[in-house]
């Protein structure tokens, strides 16, 4: 398990790093590559749907383009704050502090759920993506970036101290492991040389009953109108 595999270092990493996050993250995940993977979620004007591990709200700004009914998650007070700032004072979205593997939602609450930057830093992200087929209706599509396993064997050591990253074979494993049948793996690179991610789109099966109880230890920011 890398370093960053850990809820309470990530929380404390991200207190730092949220300050700079929206300078960097375009040089690994930019509006082009974040575009066309909403392209492959396919939502529509009206579906509720939930964005885990929002961060800053650079995915969730991408996802009011085609819903207006959208709810962030993180576990990281300074990219709440962040997020909070650009979209809670106009009531475009909710904010919730919580925890990917333990949502604080009813099942089947939501149509679809996107989550990028966020399942390298999932202690257990089997966990986590069982949860996202719990809260995410029967049909409806899950969306999950993270980053792709290196090539180089120098680099693979350097990945795996830090945090998660995963090649298509690990993303069937987990994904099959938390319920899911249906799925698709996309590789995105900003340019060659670049940090790839690799996208799955997955969706919940048609008849899923396998529910657990819903979660409720979270904190809400509502956005004040």
């Amino acid at each position: 398990m890398g370093f960053l595999e850990n809820k309470a270092r990530a929380r404390l990493f991200y207190r730092y790093f949220s300050k700079v996050y929206d300078q960097v993250n375009p040089f690994i995940w930019n509006e082009e590559m974040r575009d066309e993977a909403l392209e492959w979620f396919g939502v529509e004007q009206g579906d509720r749907v939930l964005d885990v591990g929002c961060g800053t709200g650079f995915a969730t700004e991408g996802l009011l383009q085609h819903t207006d009914d959208v709810h962030g998650l993180d576990q990281s007070g300074g990219q709440l704050e962040k997020a909070f700032a650009k979209f809670g004072k106009t009531d475009q979205v909710n904010f919730y502090r919580g925890d990917a593997e333990r949502l604080p939602f009813q099942d089947d609450a939501f149509d679809a759920l996107w989550s990028s930057g966020s399942i390298e830093y999932w202690p257990n992200p089997v966990d986590a993506l069982a949860e996202f087929r719990r809260v995410v209706k029967p049909g409806g599509p899950v969306l999950v970036v993270g980053p792709d396993y290196p090539e180089s064997k120098v680099f693979q050591k350097l990945a795996d101290a830090i945090m998660l990253f995963y090649d298509e074979a690990e993303a069937d494993r987990m994904f099959s492991d938390a319920g899911f049948t249906e799925f698709d793996h996309h590789i995105q690179q900003r340019k060659p040389g670049t940090p790839r991610a690799i996208t799955t789109v997955a969706r919940v099966p048609d008849d899923d009953t396998d529910h657990d109880d819903s979660n409720d230890d979270s904190e809400t920011l509502e956005a004040e109108a």
